[in-house]
């Protein structure tokens, strides 16, 4: 396990953070300000310790370049800290327990680019790095791996509960684990499938990927959305998993993903032309819910259906929620899966993980760049 910042006297010491801020704007507004309760625990802990807090962040994409619609600013104002407009700019004097949010790190190509000079720079602002964006930590950016090699770097409270939950789930479950893996495409989890398959005692696949596994044994699956460039890693992911493997054996299904659209209770072959295979139909739910009761870890990664419509929304409803009331260990991960438990109001998980792309890496049995350069703790 990595080492916390909270074993060091850090009063009066600058502490340079990077958080990820990474927030929804509309209309400079922020729309949802999950990320920044995520990041409230460890700014909390050390303002309370008495710490200079010196706060990095990313916003979207600006290309290396000042963008004033991606400006930290309004998140400044969220969080109730002292803006400096340039990461690069002297931050001055900060008082014991004040926070400073420095502006978009991705303002300047050398973040991305993870410029020695740039990481140097931003590095000279601190005496002691912490690093709370696990969501980032995939990526090998200055601003997330460059300046620990110029200051100590240690880890965020958000850090080690993303940690803590990843090994709960992977390194030690409670037995049987059941991992649900959802999504719309095989080619962005192949690596989490094939991490994951022969750690768990139950793979169930939902969701669009689901369509892939189908064609590829030769069912007729209608307009539904499948990737045929998939089709030979579904049959080497079925043949490999055995009766571990779980998939769909109904479908909720219509010719448009839109709300009002007429659905039918399908199979998952025969689907007709111009009907789409949208959700799992209910004796699906039915043989997951057997699963999930029996479960003593489960791992949740993918909405069942087209959850953002309420149509299709049912089978990712009733997963979730037998999940939350199953009294396993229940780790949810990915941004799509966090976003629809979040708008169908679900809620009772063990851990909801921010990372979305970091968390499928770490899934994957990658390591994360941003983790990589963390201080192991002593026995860890």
């Amino acid at each position: 396990m990595k080492e916390s910042f909270e074993e060091l006297d850090l009063r009066g010491k600058r502490v340079l953070v990077r958080e990820d801020l990474n927030v929804p704007l509309e209309d400079g507004r922020i729309a949802d300000d999950t990320r920044l309760r995520a990041a409230q625990p460890t700014l909390d802990a050390l303002r309370k310790m008495g710490a200079r807090v010196i706060v990095m962040s990313h916003l979207g994409r600006p290309e290396g370049r000042p963008d004033p619609k991606l400006s930290l600013r309004p998140v400044a104002e969220a969080l109730g800290a002292r803006f400096v407009d340039d990461c690069l700019a002297p931050v001055g004097a900060v008082a014991d327990g004040e926070v400073v949010l420095l502006e978009n790190v991705r303002f300047h190509p050398g973040d991305e680019e993870n410029d020695p000079e740039f990481a140097r720079k931003l590095a000279a602002q601190g005496e002691v790095y912490v690093n709370d964006a696990f969501a980032a930590s995939h990526r090998a950016h200055a601003s997330v791996v460059g300046v620990a090699d110029y200051l100590p770097a240690y880890a965020g409270l958000l850090m080690l509960a993303e940690l803590e939950a990843l090994h709960r789930a992977l390194d030690e479950p409670r037995r049987p684990l059941l991992a649900v893996v959802g999504g719309a495409k095989i080619s962005t989890k192949a690596g989490v499938l094939e991490h994951l398959l022969p750690r768990v005692d139950t793979l169930a696949v939902v969701g669009a990927m689901a369509n892939t596994f189908f064609k590829a044994r030769g069912a007729e699956v209608g307009a539904s959305l499948v990737e045929d460039t998939a089709l030979e890693t579904a049959r080497n992911v079925e043949s490999r998993g055995g009766r571990k493997l779980v998939l769909p054996v109904d479908s909720v299904i219509a010719r448009e993903p839109v709300p009002g659209a007429e659905t039918r209770v399908a199979g998952v072959d025969g689907i007709e032309p111009g009907w789409r295979i949208l959700d799992i139909g209910p004796a699906t739910i039915e043989l997951l819910r057997e699963h999930v009761e029996g479960a003593g870890t489960i791992v949740w990664n993918g909405p069942a259906g087209v959850a953002e419509v309420p149509e299709f929304a049912q089978g990712t409803r009733a997963l979730g929620e037998a999940i939350a009331a199953s009294g396993a260990y229940t780790l949810v991960g990915g941004g799509d899966t966090a976003a629809a438990i979040e708008k169908l109001g679900l809620h009772g998980f063990s851990h909801v993980s921010t990372g979305g792309g970091a968390t499928l890496e770490a899934m994957e049995g990658k390591q994360l760049p941003g983790v990589a350069v963390l201080k192991e703790a002593e026995g860890g």
